[in-house]
């Protein structure tokens, strides 16, 4: 890895982590920063300084015209103390498929690596220790050029914060309620439905609010042009255990690539599961939860890691499993992929990097 000369303007932490840390709420002393300007080099001046507000021309372009891209990974405290992070590499590889997508320039993905690593290094001491607890990383980049005229921007900001978290939810590892609908839809094949886009969950966010009123915490989409098929959860991946198969949603060109639905793929195969990547209809999960072939249905995602589904509403349709108790399978992966990410187990597969 090629390494680049990051300046660290201040260095001065000063830990008050609450007794319940809520999710994206408190963010640590400092954040990583750095500009885009093609007559000055490109990418440039990489720097970390104090955490604080920035300055933006209300001609902004990412206001007018939405070219922001963003990710989400997380930190950890292993039992033995060392702080590593899981799979960070992927994370930067997807950002700067995000960032083609969005005609914003791509950054040398050893510099975002280091940035993040290094960052994580000077504010280590957020990192909290209590169980299901972590340090969440959010790098972000956004077109700044100041003008009002639809065309890419030519100046840009990447920013890297941190952020100490619990549990995405509030009720911890517990089954939640998901409402699928085809009264909107998010995204569509051929659209920007697989880059890591703002404006992907602007477009989430009236379907998500009327869930919320009928007592679901997440929406499951159907696909835009049938509405038949599954998608993704608002925060996850989906995945659906059959009686003799364990599918997921093949990536269509609107769906995110997990970076946790790729690992559960790789973990299921290992353990001998038949994991496909495939269509799967909306009719078909009700004829099995009729039949009684349909065993489990659980999302993954960088947030929550597993979430299984204690119960599935579509139109006049209600697939009711346990409220209190997460499905077994989702339980094992839950499991064996926090057990790799605090340092409990070997990691066979070399997924976490390690701060020195």
């Amino acid at each position: 890895m090629n390494d680049f000369n990051i300046e660290i303007l201040e260095r001065e932490t000063k830990v008050i982590l609450p007794d319940k840390l809520v999710w994206g709420q408190l963010f640590t002393d400092h954040i990583f920063e750095i500009d885009y300007d093609e007559d000055l080099g490109g990418w440039h001046n990489p720097t970390i300084k104090k955490f604080g507000s920035i300055s933006l021309s209300p001609a902004a372009m990412v206001f007018h015209y939405g070219q922001a891209v963003f990710e989400g990974l997380k930190a950890y405290k292993q039992d033995d103390g060392r702080i590593a992070l899981f799979r960070p590499e992927k994370n930067v590889e997807r950002m700067n498929r995000s960032a083609k997508r969005m005609c914003i320039p791509e950054i040398d993905p050893d510099l975002l690596l280091q940035a993040m690593l290094e960052l994580v290094r000077v504010d280590k001491d957020w990192i909290p220790t209590r169980p299901g607890h972590a340090l969440y990383i959010r790098p972000l980049m956004f077109a700044s050029e100041p003008l009002i005229g639809v065309r890419p921007a030519e100046n840009y900001k990447l920013i890297i914060m941190l952020s100490p978290v619990g549990p995405y939810y509030p009720e911890g590892f517990r089954p939640i309620p998901i409402l699928a609908t085809d009264k909107y839809v998010r995204t569509v094949r051929k659209g920007i439905g697989e880059a890591k886009t703002a404006g992907n969950y602007a477009a989430s966010l009236m379907a998500q609010a009327e869930a919320r009123k009928e007592g679901y915490t997440q929406v499951l989409w159907l696909d835009a042009i049938e509405q038949k098929y599954l998608e993704e959860v608002g925060a996850m991946n989906i995945f659906v255990q059959f009686k003799n198969e364990v599918a997921t949603p093949m990536l269509t060109g609107s769906i995110l690539p997990g970076i946790t639905r790729m690992s559960v793929i790789q973990i299921l195969k290992d353990w001998g599961y038949n994991t496909n990547e495939r269509l799967i209809s909306m009719q078909e999960v009700l004829d099995a939860y009729k039949t009684g072939k349909l065993i489990e249905i659980f999302g993954t995602g960088t947030a929550a890691i597993i979430s299984s589904v204690s119960r599935l509403k579509y139109n006049e349709h209600l697939l009711q499993f346990s409220e209190t108790k997460a499905g077994e399978l989702g339980t094992k992966l839950y499991e064996e992929l926090t057990q790799i990410q605090y340092g409990r187990i070997k990691d066979r597969y070399n997924w976490m990097t390690y701060i020195d």
